[in-house]
């Protein structure tokens, strides 16, 4: 073999087992992506089916989906924390479908996972949990419906993933500080803040009994409470009555609220207790974060914070994408002050 042909063997060959390694490192992220859109309860057509398509088809193996199955269904978190009834079983349907249209031979474990949960009997709470990048995981009881007991506060909705993105990024905002944040609901943002920003005390609030309920225990299920580091409260709060001496005793550093923009008959109550608490001699940073659903709710928000002598910036630039929720949503976070 001539030097000429050996050197286009080598760069041949160097490239084979670079794109060997580029599969190997592409299937760990894509099985990645599988076990974080599982436990988030993601809609089925988000996920990288593409992939798994393509990897049937080309070695007519089942070792990928026994991999899938791995870090979903027989995953210890889905044992701890089960997904839905429903969604386990539309999830497991659609692996068994992807196996068939292939030909591949059946995977009995594949099989067995879709026999544990067909004709078992939904519930009306499901767990969700949303893997954070240190490798843990905040693990909520939800509602499976959007809207139930007469709230929306049952469920994690959008602008809270993306405070808690925002939180991760900027750790320094909530480190060693008394942190109060308003309309908790099911508790995603602030655990979030307690498990990964290190802050010196958190104080959970909301108003709807159903609320507080399932927010207590979710803290509680995340390992918080008033013996542990950092000290959690968990207190009813409404916004309409809460006086500023109560604002006071919190002694809040950071004010946060995620999706409370939403309701135009709660929006005036909203300013005012946002005025108590920018009156605070503490005067704590107040942050934001809005799903802007209804321009003319918000806009109004705006308007009537302006009409209280509040004014506010708006915080730009990205965020690391670590929860899966859908970013073509309009959110805005702004931060307020006198």
């Amino acid at each position: 073999m001539g030097k000429q042909e050996v050197n286009r063997h080598t760069l041949k060959m160097g490239h084979s087992e670079e794109t060997s390694d580029e599969i190997r490192v592409k299937k760990m992220d894509i099985l990645k992506d599988f076990q974080v859109l599982f436990f988030s309860m993601s809609r089925l057509p988000s996920f990288p089916w593409t992939f798994l398509e393509k990897d049937l088809q080309n070695n007519k193996s089942t070792d990928f989906i026994s991999d899938i199955l791995k870090q979903t269904c027989l995953h210890s978190l889905c044992r701890k924390f089960p997904p839905s009834l429903r969604y386990r079983r539309l999830f497991l349907s659609e692996l068994i479908r992807r196996q068939e249209a292939a030909g591949c031979d059946p995977l009995d474990e594949l099989y067995d996972a879709l026999a544990e949960v067909v004709g078992a009997e939904d519930s009306t709470e499901c767990y969700k949990s949303y893997l954070l990048p240190c490798g843990d995981a905040v693990s909520l009881l939800e509602n499976v419906a959007l809207i139930s007991e007469g709230t929306t506060g049952l469920v994690t909705w959008e602008a809270a993933l993306y405070l808690a993105e925002w939180a991760l990024d900027h750790k320094q905002a909530f480190t060693g500080r008394t942190v109060l944040e308003l309309g908790s609901g099911v508790g995603l943002t602030g655990i979030t803040v307690c498990r990964s920003c290190s802050p010196n005390r958190f104080v959970f609030s909301d108003c709807h009994p159903s609320v507080l309920q399932k927010l207590r225990a979710n803290v509680q299920l995340n390992g918080l409470s008033e013996q542990t580091s950092p000290t959690v409260r968990v207190e009813e709060l409404d916004w309409t009555g809460v006086t500023e001496e109560q604002l006071k005793e919190i002694g809040a550093d950071t004010v946060i609220a995620a999706d409370v923009v939403y309701d135009p008959d709660v929006v005036g109550s909203l300013v005012k207790l946002l005025s108590r608490i920018l009156r605070c001699s503490s005067s704590p940073e107040v942050l934001i974060c809005s799903t802007i659903r209804n321009p003319e709710t918000y806009s109004g928000f705006k308007q009537q914070l302006g009409n209280a002598g509040i004014s506010h910036d708006v915080i730009t630039g990205p965020v690391s994408h670590v929860f899966p929720y859908n970013r073509l949503s309009s959110i805005e976070m702004i931060k307020l002050y006198r």
